[in-house]
């Protein structure tokens, strides 16, 4: 029913148009005044109702929600959640009134613009129907009287009907419109226009289904004098595991520490991280609700540290290990999400500007890895783990003599940058280390004061496996590298060492310590003084660097303080086989090439990196590097590519084949100037590098296309790769030299 419209109020007004035409009538205006109030009077309908000034002035006001006034409130629903009916509170106030789908076209479409066109054809054929029914009738009327009288007579009878029926016919003809082809209309369901039905693969579903964690219900009463009780078995356990860990290792003060902690654990909470009076089972199978309503964050310590498990009646002291690696899977997860762009550039990025720069490279930094307890500390050695390619060892010491404290072992993984896997303390600092091929959680180090040590990552100890003394033939200076070799011939392992005391020292271990035996003795050529009753005192030779042949097994080569390099044999304890003036410095480093038997390289504090064939006592390459060369290191996949680091903060990358002048890649890999970079190491697999200064950092960084350039392709013939393959191309280098030297 359609609501009633309220009365209108009439006014009757007169325009400017007739104010106009008085004027142009010459009539008064002061007559026409009070008509013209008389005009402007309103006029009142018959139904309207009469109201006051009071009544006219006051206001109505309406206030317009969006609640659906016939909406249900009261709607009652089961919760399967909590096994009862409870109500719903939020209910749909949408009430729909009116609604109708359309069928509208746009002009501006194509089937609006069609429909015109028909539209306009359409028009364009009556009108012209029109037109020609009106010259017919013209030409009839003017044909008609020319006929006779005797013509009409005789006609009549034979040619009118059918001249009838055939104008007749024209004009249906022209009258009725040409009607359009019918088109079929499509199927708005299912039909396919102007295309091609084709099969589309299936999208392949990616779901894993896992067993779930197994769960048990523990539920025990337990008075105060049973939680005693259980305190006091504890206790004596705790006692008894430290007398006999007293005679192997210091740990059972720590122990002490983990039981006062459990002790106090359920006093109250001490701040350190948050408290789980829980099992470690129940700790597992909580960890996915863990990580998806909490942020871990590790800033310094590890996630281990902010995780406290106290116990309430049952010791769970063999299970904690499920905890420990549980939350270590945690500490990486949120580590690869807090650094997932470094991973990313370290899987997949190439610098696309090699491509333009054919005799340049860059390196591009990744992770960076620092630790709090070792900031002053520099780095004093790096290797890679034979096994895992992730892992790899950092040695922590002081090259000043001034400032000998402490030395740290640490093992970093790329996996997590944040903290290290492995952590040893020392109390002289660890000068060089380095790990078993066979067995890859051995790691043996060199300290300052002399001794050497052998840690196990399998023993959880921060004390190590094995360790020198006084007693059993320890150095009385730095010992400055050591070597791990092949197994003797009962099958013992055995490592070798050099000092500043010009002793190299064979260690073997035995069930229960570490036997050496002195391999030779260095002594300065040239250097003898007389001394009492006319005996020649020899001066000892300092030795600082060592490498063993990687084909000869029983030749080696010694770098010394003096700068001179000796070819030494395990079986020769009294001359050297061969002696080069290598240095004008002390020599920092000395390697064997990887692929090449004849080749080694050797750098020192004189600024220079020298190549060698020890064939031959002049080298063969020399490059001055403008500043003192801690370290040098062959890459793994091409016989004429190594590195070099430089006090002044810069890696220097060079490449034989491309150039054998200078370094493709000379770039500065430290924030400050003032940081030296101590030592370098290519990983065995993946192209990065990592360098340590000594501030305590280790840089990871990344080749670039053009520093790891393999040889190319051609068409028809494939690309030979292999050992013999880098040796040839090393040798055509090393020819053209040879022939240069014998023509000068």
């Amino acid at each position: 029913m359609p609501q009633r419209q309220p009365p209108r109020r009439q006014s009757i007004s007169v325009g400017r148009g007739a104010r106009k035409r008085d004027e142009d009538s010459g009539t008064d205006v002061g007559e026409g005044a009070d008509e013209w109030a008389q005009s402007k009077a309103t006029v009142r309908p018959p139904d309207q109702l009469e109201l006051t000034d009071a009544e006219l002035k006051e206001e109505f006001t309406r206030i317009l929600t969006a609640n659906n006034p016939h909406a249900p409130q009261n709607i009652v629903r089961y919760s399967f959640k909590e096994g009862t009916y409870k109500l719903i509170g939020v209910v749909n106030q949408l009430a729909v009134h009116f609604s109708q789908v359309g069928n509208l076209i746009p002009k501006d479409s194509d089937e609006g613009r069609r429909q015109h066109y028909r539209d306009e054809l359409a028009a364009g054929s009556q009108e012209s129907a029109k037109v020609v029914i009106s010259e017919t009738e013209i030409l009839e009327e003017e044909e008609e009287p020319k006929e006779t009288e005797a013509e009409t007579e005789l006609g009549s009878q034979t040619d009118v009907p059918a001249a009838e029926a055939a104008v007749k016919a024209t004009e249906e003809e022209l009258m009725t419109p040409k009607q359009p082809k019918e088109r079929k209309l499509t199927n708005q369901f299912n039909f396919s226009e102007r295309a091609s039905q084709t099969l589309n693969n299936p999208l392949r579903d990616r779901e894993c289904q896992m067993e779930p964690p197994p769960r048990t219900n523990f539920s025990a009463t337990a008075n105060q004098w049973e939680i005693y009780d259980a305190y006091v078995e504890e206790l004596k356990k705790q006692e008894k595991t430290k007398e006999k860990e007293k005679a192997k290792t210091p740990v059972a003060k720590k122990m002490g520490k983990m039981t006062m902690r459990k002790m106090t654990s359920m006093e109250s909470q001490n701040g350190k991280g948050m408290q789980l009076c829980v099992s470690p089972e129940a700790i597992l199978f909580l960890m996915p609700t863990l990580l998806g309503n909490l942020i871990f964050k590790s800033h310094g310590p590890g996630l281990l540290e902010h995780l406290e498990v106290c116990t309430w009646t049952k010791p769970w002291s063999d299970d904690i290990t499920k905890v420990t690696q549980a939350a270590k899977i945690v500490e990486r997860m949120v580590n690869q999400n807090t650094y997932d762009d470094v991973a990313q550039d370290f899987k997949y990025y190439e610098d696309a500007a090699d491509e333009y720069r054919d005799l340049e490279g860059t390196l591009l930094p990744l992770w960076k890895f620092q630790n709090d307890k070792a900031k002053r500390l520099a780095v004093t050695a790096l290797c890679w783990n034979p096994k895992y390619n992730d892992l790899f060892a950092v040695g922590h010491g002081s090259y000043d003599f001034m400032k000998q404290s402490r030395g740290m072992l640490l093992l970093y993984s790329l996996k997590n940058p944040s903290f290290p896997e492995y952590i040893f303390s020392s109390e002289s600092g660890i000068m060089c280390l380095d790990m078993h091929v066979d067995h890859p959680y051995l790691v043996v180090v060199g300290h300052y004061d002399g001794n050497v040590a052998i840690y196990n990552l399998k023993k959880p100890q921060s004390q190590p496996s094995f360790r020198s003394s006084a007693k059993s033939g320890k150095h009385t200076d730095p010992v400055w590298q050591v070597k791990w070799q092949k197994d003797d011939m009962d099958n013992n392992l055995n490592f070798f060492s050099v000092s500043s005391d010009g002793r190299i020292v064979s260690w073997t271990l035995l069930k229960s310590e570490l036997v050496h035996m002195d391999v030779i003795k260095l002594k300065a050529e040239g250097n003898t003084t007389d001394g009492l009753n006319g005996l020649q005192l020899h001066t000892v030779g300092c030795g600082t660097a060592f490498d063993f042949h990687k084909e000869i097994d029983y030749m080696f080569l010694v770098g010394t303080e003096e700068g001179k390099i000796y070819k030494c044999s395990k079986s020769y304890s009294s001359k050297f086989l061969d002696t080069y003036d290598a240095h004008n410095m002390a020599v920092d480093a000395v390697s064997w090439n990887p692929y090449h038997a004849k080749v080694f390289m050797s750098c020192s504090s004189d600024w220079t990196v020298k190549i060698w064939d020890h064939t031959i006592k002049t080298p063969m390459f020399i490059y001055d590097l403008n500043s003192a060369v801690g370290d040098v290191a062959w890459a793994p996949y091409s016989s004429t590519v190594f590195a070099a680091v430089t006090t002044d903060g810069k890696t220097h990358v060079f490449d034989l084949s491309i150039n054998k002048y200078e370094a493709i890649c000379s770039q500065p890999v430290v924030a400050k100037k003032k940081n030296k970079i101590t030592h370098v190491q290519f990983n065995p697999i993946h192209p990065i590098i990592i360098v340590g200064d000594d501030r305590g950092h280790v840089i990871c960084l990344k080749l670039s296309p053009n520093l790891r350039k393999m040889p190319k392709e051609k068409k028809g013939q494939e690309v030979q790769k292999g050992p013999a393959v880098e040796i040839t191309k090393l040798d055509k280098l090393l020819n053209l030299v040879r022939e240069v030297k014998t023509k000068t």
